[in-house]
């Protein structure tokens, strides 16, 4: 339902420019590839002309939506701005080749034959096309905008920046430290100028109670008041709907959409559960002498499979002899050491089942979801609760905790929420380092270049965080906490280590 609404109501990404129809074909064809005419277009690549639909390689793949060229490997396509490619008499430089400027026909050649204004062959990576004159004139028409072009709420002064934030509801509290954290974060930088001469304004929607009223909400926000990107929305209902959407419409999100499953357009600040089992596992393996097959994974609540599945797998490829995972429905699950996926109510009727049957096996958890329970576990399981946990205090450094103390400070925040409060500030840190680098021309497609770049970004209150091709999620892997009970007091047994990204 949500694709559906937003393809009514989104062309793609929304436009700063009134295009005309013949511009407007010209840009599906340019980033889509798709005709103006029914028939399919097709690309020839390559020395043997192998032919392939010209919508698996749009101009869009290999110059980008903004026509600035996105360098790859050996290949640097060219910049297509229409002002350098026809900029008056005298020879240009590109690529070591030397050529004149380009006009219309001589464009066309170069789309159709692979050669520029000089004759000299084109990069073999190009592909040709054989475009209809209809086509090449709605293409070119569109070139000569695109330079001029702005993606959605990039302004001359305003950079707007959009979240999900509950005002009601279970979450209404986590909503509203959220948005005082990102507020006063916004604030703070504008209040140094902003970011290359612009204001960054958030515009916050309310997701409501249901997925309907998530997707209106949602649809508001890029619909109408048309934000540059996501940064940390808090709308669990429409996490398994988001990767979709995202990369349909190129829209970033820097934040956590835990059950998304992930996608290239979600950049986490912090490790996701798959990854916090791991480091369970690993000290389980290292510390407490759990064998090859002493682990079980077991989920509460179907939301939880699809990721309950994802972590054995996790734990097969890392030498783990893991069962399929195993749904809780109130029973005594056997095993040495139980990996739990799930809510805290269910973790501690767990707990009390295999009391029941007096078993003692190691408790495994992310502190996320099951922090909550602990404290009313008896104290038969003391030092047998295990949680992982991003981070740690002994991670803060003296700025970092005073960063920290002086929001709560500014805004009356009380230290409980310190965690969301923290994880807030880490995607605020990440899309304004970000955002820095991509400089005054921003576009979303450089914003995930520049958040793909980010490698050892010290917040003070987390390890370094970055990202890179294929990596979207800020750490990998998890500090261990032992809990004593009762209390309960936490004891940090085994440290934050970067996991490898293949296991």
């Amino acid at each position: 339902m949500l694709l559906l609404l937003l393809s009514v109501y989104l062309p793609g990404s929304a436009v700063a420019l009134d295009l005309t129809p013949n511009e407007q074909a010209g840009k599906r064809l340019y980033r889509e590839g798709l005709p103006s005419a029914d028939a399919q277009l097709t690309a020839r690549v390559g020395a043997s002309d192998i032919r392939v639909p010209a919508s698996v390689l749009p101009c869009a793949s290999c110059h980008g939506t903004d026509g600035r060229g996105r360098p790859e490997g050996s290949v640097r396509p060219p910049s297509l701005d229409w002002q350098r490619l026809a900029q008056g008499p005298g020879p240009r430089q590109a690529n070591s080749r030397s050529y004149p400027a380009y006009d219309e026909r001589t464009l066309a050649r170069a789309i159709a034959q692979g050669v520029d204004p000089a004759g000299n062959r084109l990069d073999p990576a190009m592909p040709r096309f054989e475009l209809t004159l209809a086509d090449q004139r709605n293409l070119t028409a569109y070139l000569k905008r695109l330079g001029q072009e702005r993606d959605p709420g990039v302004e001359d002064d305003v950079l707007r920046l959009g979240t999900l934030l509950p005002a009601s509801g279970p979450l209404a509290e986590a909503g509203q430290v959220v948005r005082t954290v990102l507020e006063d974060g916004l604030a703070q930088l504008n209040q140094q100028g902003g970011i290359h001469g612009r204001r960054l304004q958030l515009v916050v929607a309310d997701p409501g109670a249901d997925l309907a009223s998530a997707e209106r909400a949602l649809q508001r926000l890029l619909d109408v008041d048309q934000v540059f990107s996501l940064v940390a929305p808090l709308a669990p209902m429409l996490d398994p709907q988001l990767p979709a959407l995202l990369e349909r419409h190129g829209v970033p999100l820097i934040g956590s959409a835990p059950g998304s499953g992930g996608s290239s357009q979600i950049f986490d600040p912090l490790p996701g559960i798959a990854s916090q089992m791991q480091s369970l596992a690993n000290h389980a393996r290292n510390a407490l002498g759990l064998g090859p097959d002493g682990l079980r994974v077991v989920y509460a609540g179907n939301d939880q499979a699809l990721l309950a599945e994802q972590v054995r797998e996790q734990l097969r490829q890392g030498g783990w002899a893991v069962p399929v995972s195993e749904a809780f429905n109130g029973q005594a699950v056997a095993g040495q050491g139980i990996v739990f996926l799930g809510h805290a109510q269910a973790f501690a009727e767990l707990a009390a089942a295999l009391q029941a049957e007096g078993r003692e096996p190691y408790l495994m958890a992310a502190s996320s979801q099951v922090a909550s329970a602990v404290a009313g576990l008896p104290a038969q399981w003391s030092r047998r609760v295990l949680l992982a946990y991003p981070f740690v205090p002994s991670d803060w450094t003296e700025h970092g905790r005073a960063a920290l103390a002086a929001v709560q400070r500014r805004q009356g925040l009380e230290p409980r929420h310190a965690a969301l409060q923290v994880k807030t500030l880490c995607a605020l840190r990440l899309l304004g380092e970000a955002l820095k680098q991509i400089g005054r021309d921003a576009s979303r497609e450089q914003l995930v270049a520049a958040l793909e770049g980010l490698h050892g970004v010290e917040t003070g209150l987390t390890p370094a965080l970055g990202f890179g091709p294929g990596r979207r999620q800020g750490m990998a892997g998890a500090h261990v906490v032992a809990v004593t009970l009762p209390g309960p007091r936490f004891t940090a047994v085994a440290p934050y280590q970067p996991l490898p990204l293949n296991p």
